[in-house]
């Protein structure tokens, strides 16, 4: 079973390619975001708890991202703190993910979508690192219909995200996803069909 990271910058379409590679391959995906959620509610809800207070949680007990989010932005210097606590955990959490599907030997690929594999490391999990490409106008259209970002928000978030450069140099796949999704379900057959 190959192990691929799938990264990209915001509204490049990363989930939608995803759902492709599901439908063209035996495979199985699990998104580092939704592995971070696992995490925190189990592993990290204690330690976090300690550092952000118990105001972070919901009346069932679980993190509320939106009041994690709020007490980050309001002491910047909680982020890498936050991150130092999560963020081993989501790897830890993966690594076992990945042992499971190699053990029941059911899946030709595992997938791992995340926007931060380059910067966490992510190269040591995975066996390759695949680029979800979309140009910056079709982004911007994308983040501004589907989630109603204003542009200085999106502008804020492409900012604070790698550039095109540094995602080509770290990796060994670009799925351009600019255009139709027939067109990047091609390129996804292509790219399955020559390993």
């Amino acid at each position: 079973m190959k192990v691929i990271g799938i990264t990209g910058g915001v509204g490049a379409g990363k989930s939608e390619v995803l759902k492709l590679l599901e439908e063209c391959s035996d495979s199985c995906i699990l998104k580092a975001d939704e592995a971070a959620h696992e995490v925190e509610n189990r592993e990290c809800r204690k330690k976090l708890t300690a550092l952000l207070s118990e105001d972070i949680l919901s009346g069932d007990g679980t993190i509320d991202k939106r009041r994690m989010a709020e007490k980050i932005f309001a002491d910047e210097s909680l982020l890498e703190k936050v991150n130092a606590i999560v963020h081993p955990a989501v790897k830890s959490y993966i690594l076992s993910r990945i042992e499971e599907e190699r053990k029941k030997g059911e899946a030709d690929y595992f997938f791992i979508e995340a926007a931060l594999l380059i910067e966490d490391g992510y190269e040591l999990i995975c066996d390759e690192l695949w680029y979800v490409y979309a140009d910056e106008e079709v982004r911007r259209k994308r983040l501004k219909d589907s989630r109603g970002y204003c542009d200085e928000k999106t502008d804020s978030i492409m900012k604070a995200q790698n550039t095109d450069e540094v995602f080509r140099n770290h990796c060994s796949v670009v799925i351009d996803n600019s255009g139709d999704l027939s067109d990047t379900k091609r390129q996804i057959m292509a790219i399955l069909s020559e390993r």
